[in-house]
């Protein structure tokens, strides 16, 4: 520090540089690995309550729902949506929660892609 006619001025200290040039390391990220979120057909979950699940937990449209229950209902197995795996987790742990919550069975499972 060094004062100047009654005020004080403040000196940053500067790291003193080699005459060697710093580069910029390149990073390349990867793509995260998609999870397909798979809905279960059981005896007791209604078809309606699937269809709001869709439309709820997974933003598909009416139509879309509809769509992925009849093949739920049909084969079995359906793809809600594909996700990275974090998101992925926290729709499928929404969705077994809200069937819990109204007594439904339904089960939601993870498969990577």
């Amino acid at each position: 520090m060094t004062a100047a006619y009654g005020k004080i001025e403040i000196m940053a200290d500067f790291p003193e540089f080699d005459e060697d040039v710093l580069t910029e390391s390149e990073t390349k990220l990867e793509k995260p690995k998609l999870f397909k979120v798979l809905l279960h057909n059981d005896d007791f979950t209604t078809m309606e309550f699937v269809v709001f699940v869709l439309e709820y937990v997974f933003n598909r449209t009416e139509a879309e729902a509809f769509s992925v229950m009849l093949k739920v209902h049909n084969e079995g197995l359906g793809v809600a949506c594909v996700y990275p795996y974090e998101v992925a987790n926290m729709k499928s742990e929404k969705t077994m929660n809200l069937a819990k919550s109204r007594e439904y069975p339904l089960l939601c499972t993870l498969e990577e892609e």
